[in-house]
């Protein structure tokens, strides 16, 4: 792609000064100085010299022969966005450094071939490839990054081993460079979890002669029965979590351009679309034919990460809001996001009031909130369909239909998360300092800071994200796995665990998003900012930001200089560059007409401006090339 002329973009200056510092700006700042330094307690303490995890044990040789891969990027997945935002410059070299040497760590191991998963659920491979998506937003012009975004979506891709074209499906639950992988081992075909999923129930519940995990624990001849016919029923065909290899495809699109990646993403999410045609819910599986059903007895339910086991809604939805958000995005048709829709709607209509006592699997995360009004009801709705109905009631997990409004800003949306918080009987004002391991959980007080209705949101956010920090720095220094040997294959979630890079307050607080999808979503920034001065992303050293309304009709964004000298800030609208700026007023009434995608600001040392922009989403086609190159 030939890089268009560089234009003059917009700009103004600020020109009130700062007689008092806000304190959520001060706590922003502080919030990049200290990750800035506990990166580095993680890496010196978990990592050697070219970027790979201390871990002296072995993966891909049990039973459970193709789980792993996920964990070992997920301890650096959020690292690039915190490069973005605007954290140190070596932070992105270090991020790269890593995601290289855990390759090479995992190709040793086997488990990676060709810098892609060899066969896995894209439960997991959304999860694992956070990291690569991160680099590359943060990275685009990189010739590397781009040619490997296109040789992994390529797998994916009609002509690759994965996909079948004329029934549209993906051709295995697992799947990879290596290609279809069926079933959920390479070893002998028995019941292939542990005990620890227990809690999740059976995977089968119709037709195996089994009725409870102890069973099989006390009879290998039933677990291998079991997993027999788990593997014709579960380890074939399409699953619905597949279109979250869309997001491969999406990625490749949005640094190369060619259309053959958005025509794939069209298609292949077009085919869960029909499939859902004239159904009340959408389906969890396809048969290598393409049908509903095919080798679950026609039911709609019962795909591997489907409606049924483990997880249900949280598994399902994520997928098809990352499945339906790529396909808007490389089409521009937001139809798709009728898929979206379907999963949220589904449950809601059996959504019932239920108390902590009642409450499901996957609950850990509203254990704060849910603890503040001990034995009251709130809304719940159910997780999971088998045979016997709804079941496995629990908070509807906010991340899902708030980050399906953030992109689509549709009043049916926006509507959808109001009767979730009408429903609820805590204090969505609440901040709770918490952390999981997909760093999200304050999507409540966020949204009532955007609504006018928790003022200091942002100072306790970041409060709470101090907090977090430096938790889990103390936890670092005081952790006695031994630094030589690493976590054993059982320990594998440490590294997560420990990781104290912490971006949601920042997404939501500098660029008015939230938390990215975590089973392969990528970041679909409100805004974003470049240093003008250095050449790179993210806000210049000294500068704050705070984004307090994103209505379509426009957006809110404050921007401070807390130190002396001068900084200049290139605002780009969308995480690509998609939306298109039409006007910025400052405070002191200037208005600058902008239409385009970047506007400049300066900030002479000690002032600050609060800007209103008004902006059309997705009105342009994603910028290819650096700003730099487009933007002078």
């Amino acid at each position: 792609m030939t890089a268009p002329e560089a234009a003059r973009v917009p700009e103004l200056t600020a020109t009130r000064q700062v007689t008092a510092v806000p304190r959520w700006a001060a706590l922003e700042r502080e919030l990049f100085a200290v990750q800035d330094k506990a990166w580095r307690v993680f890496a010196e303490r978990y990592t050697e010299g070219d970027g790979r995890l201390v871990f002296r044990d072995s993966l891909g040789q049990g039973l459970d022969d193709r789980d792993g891969v996920d964990d070992f990027y997920e301890p650096f997945f959020n690292w690039p966005t915190l490069y973005l935002l605007g954290g140190s410059a070596d932070l992105l070299p270090a991020a790269r450094r890593h995601w290289r040497g855990v390759t090479r760590q995992l190709t040793e191991m086997g488990l990676v071939v060709d810098g892609l998963e060899r066969g896995y659920d894209w439960f997991h491979q959304g999860e694992g490839m956070l990291l690569f998506y991160g680099l590359c937003l943060a990275d685009p012009g990189d010739a590397e990054l781009r040619e490997l975004a296109c040789r992994f979506a390529d797998v994916y891709l009609p002509g690759g081993p994965n996909y079948d074209p004329e029934h549209r499906v993906v051709r295995a639950p697992h799947t990879g460079t290596g290609g279809p992988r069926p079933g959920f081992s390479d070893h002998d075909v028995h019941f292939p979890w542990s005990l620890a999923l227990r809690p999740y129930g059976l995977p089968l519940d119709w037709g195996t002669g089994v009725a409870s995990f102890d069973e099989l624990a006390d009879s290998p001849e039933k677990a291998r029965a079991y997993g027999r016919v788990m593997w014709d029923r579960m380890g074939r065909g399409d699953t619905l979590v597949n279109v979250a290899s869309t997001t491969l495809a999406t990625n490749a699109w949005l640094l190369g351009g060619d259309r053959r990646y958005a025509d794939w993403v069209a298609e292949y999410v077009g085919a869960w679309r029909e499939r859902l045609a004239g159904r009340e819910v959408v389906p969890d599986n396809a048969g290598l034919g393409g049908e509903v059903g095919e080798y679950l007895e026609g039911r709609w339910y019962g795909g591997h990460y489907g409606w049924s086991w483990p997880h249900g809604l949280s598994s399902v939805a994520s997928a098809a809001i990352v499945g339906s958000v790529n396909a808007s995005l490389v089409t521009g048709d937001d139809g798709f996001l009728e898929l979206a829709r379907n999963p949220l709607d589904a449950v809601l209509r059996h959504a019932e009031q239920r108390t902590a006592g009642e409450m499901g699997t996957l609950g850990s995360r509203w254990r704060p909130h849910l603890g503040t009004i001990p034995g009251e009801r709130t809304l719940m709705v159910p997780q999971r369909h088998n045979d016997s109905g709804w079941f496995d009631f629990t908070v509807m997990p906010t991340q899902l239909p708030l980050s399906l409004w953030h992109f689509s800003r549709d009043a049916g949306d926006a509507e959808r998360v109001e009767r979730l918080r009408e429903g609820s009987r805590w204090d969505w004002a609440a901040v709770h300092t918490q952390r999981t391991k997909d760093e999200c959980g304050h999507e409540e007080p966020w949204h009532e800071f955007l609504n006018g209705r928790n003022a200091d949101f942002p100072e306790r956010m970041l409060a709470s994200a101090l907090a977090v920090c430096a938790q889990r720095v103390e936890a670092i220094e005081r952790d006695d796995v031994d630094p030589a040997v690493g976590p054993d294959a059982l320990g594998i979630h440490h590294w997560q665990n420990l990781n104290p890079v912490v971006t949601e307050a920042l997404l939501q607080l500098t660029t008015g998003a939230p938390q990215v999808l975590y089973n392969g979503g990528l970041a679909q920034l409100h805004v974003r900012y470049h240093d003008a001065v250095e050449r790179r992303p993210g806000l210049p050293a000294d500068v704050a930001a705070l984004v307090s309304d994103i209505r379509p009709e426009h957006t809110v964004v404050e921007l401070v200089n807390l130190g002396a000298a001068a900084r200049t800030v290139l605002l780009q609208a969308g995480s690509f560059a998609e939306h298109v700026l039409h006007t910025v007023r400052a405070d002191d009434g200037a208005a600058l007409p902008v239409e385009g995608r970047y506007c400049k600001v300066v900030l002479p040392g000690g002032t600050r401006v609060r800007l209103t922009l008004t902006m059309t989403l997705r009105g342009a086609d994603p910028a290819r090339n650096s700003p730099w190159e487009v933007a002078r």
